[in-house]
């Protein structure tokens, strides 16, 4: 157990009902009692990604805070937005959330013009439960750069490729940032997820990619990748000697992906709030913190404002890059 059980007593509103059955809770006896029932925690994707994986650990975390069930449904297709247009349809009681990456509320949105919910309306922010940088490597082929100054140089001489896992995905997107802000031609190469990018990547059909952290180190650890800068704001613990991309030449880069908990617009600022108290308690508990930091994610102490703040911040800083670039789903 991270943190000191506790369990909210229902029994006098039990004996209140059983004592008036015709009449129903108020909406603000239903936030009083929050929650009395099972929660959802819905996940736009298949399972064993960070989402699902972040998703299972707040899971099993909340169930004893809050008293009741915490279940996890995963809702894959469409790039995540059948999921996310499951809870923007739900009831705005609390009972079904979302835990949405920086993808379905953020990028999604702007990419998909034909959605039947916009996420940057349909949706409160409750908290961040989680950001993870992506590192700039180098595969064994054609580049030969040993630093991000060197990198830029020799985009300039040459055609390059970099490899993502998907259009609009944090991949691609600060591939794009990265040519914006360096003034170089570098060629995209998505790809539908799964290994081939790192495959291509590791036998040099493409020449670059911003990887995920956490998929990219045992390859980094190994010598077959070269990791030249890491998209956050600052170093990772697991790659100590490697620098950020604007420390090492590019001022004012940054890019990091997040997965949020979310519920849909409406819900009550009281069980918001409460729902971000424990979140950020959980996500911050030192083996939970740990058990993130091991993934290169660092967890997030926002409160619900400040997280809904970022939100809106990362939907207008992509939708000038995503115009920018002119990027469009196919």
């Amino acid at each position: 157990m991270i943190l000191p059980t506790i369990r909210y007593s229902l029994v006098a509103s039990a004996c209140l009902l059983g004592a008036l059955p015709s009449l129903s809770p108020t909406p603000l006896q239903a936030q009083e009692n929050y929650p009395d029932h099972r929660i959802t925690l819905v996940v736009p994707f298949s399972p064993g990604g960070v989402a699902d994986i972040a998703a299972r650990v707040l899971s099993d975390r909340l169930q004893p805070l809050l008293g009741q069930a915490v279940i996890v449904e995963n809702k894959p297709g469409a790039d995540g937005d059948i999921g996310a247009g499951y809870v923007a349809a739900a009831t705005p009681d609390g009972y079904t959330l979302l835990v949405g990456p920086t993808s379905t509320n953020a990028v999604n949105p702007i990419l998909h013009t034909n959605l039947r919910f916009d996420a940057r309306k349909d949706f409160v922010a409750i908290a961040n439960l989680a950001t993870v940088p992506n590192v700039l490597v180098l595969g064994p082929g054609k580049l030969k750069a040993n630093s991000v100054t060197e990198l830029i140089a020799e985009l300039n001489r040459g055609d390059y490729t970099f490899a993502s896992g998907g259009v609009g995905g944090s991949q691609h997107l600060a591939g794009e940032l990265f040519k914006s802000m360096t003034h170089t031609k570098i060629l995209h190469v998505p790809y539908k997820g799964g290994n081939a990018p790192m495959t291509d990547l590791l036998t040099g059909r493409v020449d670059m990619m911003f990887c995920n952290l956490p998929v990219c180190l045992p390859y980094i650890q190994r010598g077959d990748l070269k990791a030249l800068g890491v998209t956050g704001k600052r170093r990772s613990p697991l790659l100590p000697n490697v620098p950020t991309i604007d420390e090492a030449g590019v001022p004012g880069y940054e890019v990091e992906g997040w997965f949020g908990l979310f519920a849909p617009t409406s819900t009550p600022p009281e069980i918001v709030t409460k729902l971000n108290k424990v979140t950020v308690d959980i996500m911050n508990a030192p083996k939970t913190k740990e058990l993130l930091e091991q993934q290169g994610a660092t967890p997030s102490q926002d409160n619900a404002s400040q997280f809904g703040a970022y939100v809106q911040a990362e939907q207008q800083r992509w939708f000038k890059v995503i115009q920018d670039a002119q990027i469009k789903v196919e």
